[in-house]
């Protein structure tokens, strides 16, 4: 039983080493995002401007796949007008099993999965890089300051060093975020899309908006949980003084005849 326990505690120590290497121990730059704390909301040209980085630039590697064009259009995320949502829908093409064939998507269907094997799946990488705010499980930090899944993205897509080097015939790429080197090459490079709103496409610009981006596809419903959670708050503070007020006008004829006969009995209890 002991050995076992050992050997757990080995697997478990050269697992939480080999997070650390694979970026857990990198520099993390804190961004103050909008939709961060209890009152936070996204931004919506932020969001629209995250969506033209990605399919512009990260959508030929990696996809969205539990994503559907549909959320595009929710109040509090892109919300782009329903003949948008059509429109950029209708620019890719989705395998319908039905007609055994490709169509044009519909706002129904899901964002493509990602074309390259080793590029991981973007929807959830926001929410699987949470923990930069303190400690996993100390929630008040990451309520007031953010998950830091999005500061996580942010710093890797600005943190390459420029220095490069070959392991089994593949490059791999120093980034400070990252903590080492990693086989995905820099991404961004200034300019890299050009901005309907005028916005410099800066690439410190274009990895908040498309972080800011990535949240919200790993959370289209915060703003709606955000306000769910405050009117909980209320209604639960407005109940508390109810009950106050209502405990205290019950017993206040109790206390007024104890304070009574307590007085009678020259400051003594009465007897039972």
């Amino acid at each position: 039983m002991i050995t076992t326990l050992k050997r757990a505690a080995v697997v478990l120590a050269f697992s939480a080493s080999a997070a650390l290497a694979a970026g857990g121990a990198g520099h993390i730059e804190d961004v103050d995002f909008s939709f961060e704390g209890p009152f936070g909301t996204y931004d919506q040209n932020q969001l629209q401007r995250g969506l033209q980085v990605y399919t512009e630039v990260c959508s030929a590697c990696h996809g969205l796949k539990f994503l559907p064009y549909r959320a595009l259009g929710y109040e509090g995320g892109p919300h782009l007008p329903e003949e948008q949502v059509r429109a950029y829908a209708a620019q890719f093409e989705v395998f319908d099993p039905e007609i055994d064939d490709w169509r044009s998507a519909t706002p129904t269907d899901y964002f493509a999965e990602s074309g390259v094997e080793n590029a991981p799946d973007l929807t959830l990488m926001a929410k699987a890089r949470a923990g930069f705010h303190g400690p996993y499980g100390t929630g008040i930090s990451q309520l007031f300051n953010g998950i830091g899944g999005p500061e996580y993205i942010a710093s890797l897509l600005t943190g390459y060093t420029g220095s490069e080097r070959e392991e089994a015939g593949a490059v791999l790429y120093g980034n400070d975020a990252f903590g080492g080197y990693l086989s995905m090459g820099p991404p961004l490079w200034g300019d890299d899309v050009e901005y309907a709103d005028g916005t410099p496409a800066t690439i410190e610009q274009q990895s908040e908006d498309v972080a800011a981006f990535l949240m919200w596809a790993a959370e289209p419903k915060m703003m709606a949980r955000k306000q769910a959670g405050l009117t909980a708050v209320i209604f639960l503070t407005v109940l508390s003084v109810l009950l106050y007020l209502t405990n205290k006008r019950i017993w206040a004829p109790v206390k007024r005849e104890a304070k009574e006969a307590y007085k009678k009995n020259n400051g003594k209890m009465p007897a039972e």
